[in-house]
């Protein structure tokens, strides 16, 4: 990614929006021109559920929000940070400034103009009353948020912050009239193309189109209709009609490709496959970690992204995939555990003098098939488990006691590396997929990494950090995968971008239309 610092920052976004701008034009699911847009109808669609109805306290659940909520900045296909709410953005060459041009001619769903000040008191509202979140270290790094006129917003920082760009991408600016300010907000007034409506958690949202949205003539749907069941199985309803836009698991893959009413898409990024080790509080025999290192080696990554993905799937041991700029290759190469040993594990296991069949291994995770694989393989040394598969919430509750030994887990596409290597910093957002790691060292890494000017430098600096997840063994990584999704050919327009949000500049639900 081109670093955020130095000279000629505006000419080259200027350049960057119009390319990334041109290259969102309509078209159909198989790639021809599309026909004039149809106005109507209601789009049914299931991706992530829906945590909260305030969208600056999410803990991760960002494939609904963005639908009535937009940032300042929006992640473009190829994972840069490009303006949207802003018109533009001018970053200072030390990286201490940054200087918002706010788009003219946004009103929110209540009416009420978007102007700086609302934008500030969005920042200061995250800053001052949002604990912990993903937010809370671009947070620490802000030292003044000014509004000298209506159209500009400036932000001065104490040290140069690297991922800020991208990380306010999920800043989303709502109205600060919306009931519940000052607490929890509880019906969020955004400036997206979609209204907050009627929300069932678990179940559904229906989000209305808002008639005054700023972007031109768009949205062409009436509403958008989110379904929110965690786990279900999406690919009947998909070739059913019921949903034109869901998820679709590599089993399911087959049976969707044959409908030929179906066209698959995937996002940008990956998702990664790891498993985690209770870091926080963990049970002997695995506070040792030659132990660890041993269970370790009864992983098939080879065999374990294959059932996850088949040949989509990519095997290595880095939270990033070959061709990313963070990724290493001499790291990828020298994977002790780019097969498995059962041999050497037991061995490691003897001279530790663990005997595994006198050791429960209390294991959690999602409701997910690959889970029990990974079970199957750590059964291999001999281990008792006992493998709790609880749908999200369930999990996430769980984790968060502590009281487990193994986690099986997936994270999804996210706008910034760090947001994944700050899940394991000791203050990070929702830590408990990663086993709750605390370390003094790592945190410094990742802070070190993260107010770098210089790519190389930061990049370095992250390997390091990850050196360390590695030599502790706190996370092991299988693998990544491409997220699938079925979309019908009815659906027109639509194109997914890097992350799971339906809508970003340049494309998503706002430029999608139903033909008749």
């Amino acid at each position: 990614m081109i670093s955020p610092f130095g000279i000629g920052r505006r000419a080259l976004l200027a350049a960057s929006t119009a390319l990334f701008l041109a290259s969102t034009a309509i078209v159909s699911p198989t790639g021809a021109a599309a026909d004039e847009p149809v106005r109507g109808g209601v789009l049914r669609i299931a991706t992530l559920g829906l945590d909260t109805a305030d969208p600056h306290r999410h803990t991760g659940s960002i494939g609904v929000q963005q639908v009535y909520v937009e940032a300042l900045t929006s992640i473009a296909p190829d994972g840069s940070a490009v303006p949207w709410l802003a018109e533009s953005f001018d970053v200072s060459d030390d990286g201490l400034s940054y200087t918002f041009r706010i788009r003219d001619g946004v009103t929110f769903h209540n009416g009420d103009r978007l102007t700086a000040e609302e934008v500030r008191a969005n920042f200061e509202r995250v800053r001052q009353n949002v604990e912990g979140g993903w937010l809370a270290s671009a947070m620490q790094f802000t030292e003044t948020f000014e509004a000298p006129d209506e159209s500009t917003f400036v932000v001065t920082m104490n040290a140069p912050y690297a991922p800020f760009l991208n990380l306010i991408s999920e800043l989303w600016i709502l109205s600060p009239n919306s009931p519940g300010w000052d607490e929890t907000i509880t019906q969020p007034i955004g400036t997206g193309p979609f209204t907050f409506g009627e929300w069932t958690p678990n179940v559904s949202l229906m989000a209305p189109a808002f008639e005054g949205y700023w972007d031109g003539d768009r949205p062409y749907l009436d509403a958008v209709e989110f379904d929110l069941h965690d786990g279900a199985d999406q690919s009947l309803a998909l070739r059913s009609g019921d949903l034109h836009i869901g998820r679709v698991s590599r089993d399911q893959l087959p049976m969707v490709e044959a409908d030929g009413n179906i066209a698959i898409q995937n996002l940008k990024d990956t998702t990664w496959f790891f498993w985690s080790f209770n870091n926080r509080s963990p049970n002997p025999p695995l506070d040792n970690v030659r132990v660890r290192e041993a269970i370790t080696y009864a992983l098939n990554k080879s065999a374990y992204m294959d059932f996850i993905a088949g040949e989509q799937g990519i095997v290595t041991n880095q939270m990033v995939i070959p061709g990313n700029f963070h990724f290493d290759e001499a790291l990828h190469e020298g994977d002790a555990h780019a097969a498995p040993n059962l041999e050497l594990a037991r061995q490691i296991l003897e001279e530790e003098g663990v005997d595994p069949s006198a050791v429960t291994l209390q294991v959690v995770s999602w409701q997910r098939p690959y889970a029990e694989v990974a079970v199957q393989m750590v059964r291999e040394l001999g281990f008792e488990i006992e493998h709790a598969a609880l749908d999200d919430l369930g999990a996430q509750q769980r984790l968060g006691q502590y009281d487990w030994d193994l986690a099986p887990m997936a994270s999804g596409p996210r706008a910034d590396v760090f947001l994944r290597f700050v899940r394991m910093m000791s203050d990070g957002p929702n830590p408990v997929l990663w086993g709750g790691v605390q370390d003094e060292e790592y945190d410094r890494l990742v802070s070190a990494a993260v107010a770098e000017a210089d790519p190389e430098r930061r990049r370095q600096h992250y390997l390091d950090a990850w050196q360390m997840v590695m030599d502790n063994y706190w996370t092991v990584v299988t693998g990544h995968a491409p997220t699938l999704f079925g979309v019908r050919n009815e659906v027109q327009g639509f194109e997914f971008g890097f992350t799971f949000g339906p809508h970003y500049a340049g494309g998503g639900l706002a430029h999608a239309w139903l033909a008749e």
